[in-house]
């Protein structure tokens, strides 16, 4: 019995520290010659033809109710857009500053839950919200958004609204199917739109890389895109989000030192506390809700 749960322990850091890793990968190969839309364009359409091959040969078909169509060109949607507002928050600020970001994902999710009536909020998670919003003002202040990096940063809460945004949506499709089957139908459906936005610049696009290049495109396709959505939804499956949400708390943090160590990047004084002042809400913020239902089977 103990030997499945360290499996799973694995799975679960193995895919936040892939995910973690992300936007370092992504603001080097943005930094030394990829084109932002052409990256994006080239990146998903290869992880669209991984996934696509491992779901057929694990559930040999990719069939959908009709009227749940809709929800997937709509979650497809917000893939399309949250990759725009990812690859133009790291262009245009710093990898740690748009993983500080990134971890309000849990807060927005709350919100949005919120709004649309799918869960109501205690005074506890307001003043979570109102938490991780200061540390938001700290972080820009800090890494300059009021005067220079103010695009980046808001592209970067963009980047976490969109996806807590697409979370909150595939949900219902998650109890019919398996995410497998959705998460490959998802990605093919966002592509289109991606690749049609990043025409001009694919094909503009040198790549005379070097191997260190390449290296890094090939991490950033197998690793946060098609390995960490295997690993990630294997281990729901075994021991439920509620568990599995506790290791993506520590994903910006990870986010963060890669970002510091392989990039030379720095934080000021005040990113470091709005940092902190996110972290906080964002545990805060799970710990005051009630653990789902781990899923069955």
């Amino acid at each position: 019995m103990s030997r499945v749960p360290g499996a799973v322990d694995l799975m679960l850091l193995g895919t936040v520290l892939l995910w973690a890793l992300n936007s370092t990968v992504t603001r080097y190969v943005l930094t030394h010659g990829f084109q932002p839309l052409s990256y994006a364009t080239i990146r998903y359409g290869v992880a669209t033809v991984l996934f696509w091959g491992f779901t057929y040969l694990r559930e040999r078909s990719f069939r959908i109710a009709l009227r749940d169509m809709r929800l997937v060109l709509l979650a497809a949607a917000f893939i399309f857009v949250n990759q725009l507002f990812f690859i133009y928050a790291i262009d245009k600020t710093s990898a740690a500053t748009v993983t500080l970001f990134l971890g309000m994902t849990p807060i927005f999710m709350g919100v949005l839950a919120s709004v649309i009536g799918l869960e109501r909020m205690g005074r506890g998670f307001w003043a979570a919200a109102l938490v991780s919003l200061v540390g938001v003002g700290f972080v820009a202040s800090g890494s300059g958004g009021f005067s220079g990096r103010l695009v980046g940063d808001a592209l970067a809460i963009m980047t976490a609204a969109t996806w807590a945004g697409y979370s909150i949506l595939i949900t219902p499709l998650m109890r019919r199917y398996s995410p497998f089957r959705i998460s490959s139908l998802v990605l093919a459906a966002g592509w289109v739109p991606l690749a049609i936005a990043g025409t001009r610049q694919t094909a503009s696009q040198s790549f005379h890389f070097g191997w260190l290049m390449w290296a890094c495109f090939a991490f950033a396709v197998i690793g946060p895109l098609f390995l960490t959505n295997i690993l990630w939804f294997t281990a729901i499956s075994r021991v439920g989000p509620s568990r599995a949400s506790l290791f993506s708390n520590v994903q910006p943090v990870f986010g963060v030192i890669f970002a510091l160590v392989l990039l030379g990047e720095h934080l000021t004084r005040w990113e470091v506390v709005g940092g902190v002042g996110i972290l906080t809400a964002v545990i805060v913020e799970r710990s005051l809700r009630m653990p789902p239902e781990p899923p069955g089977g």
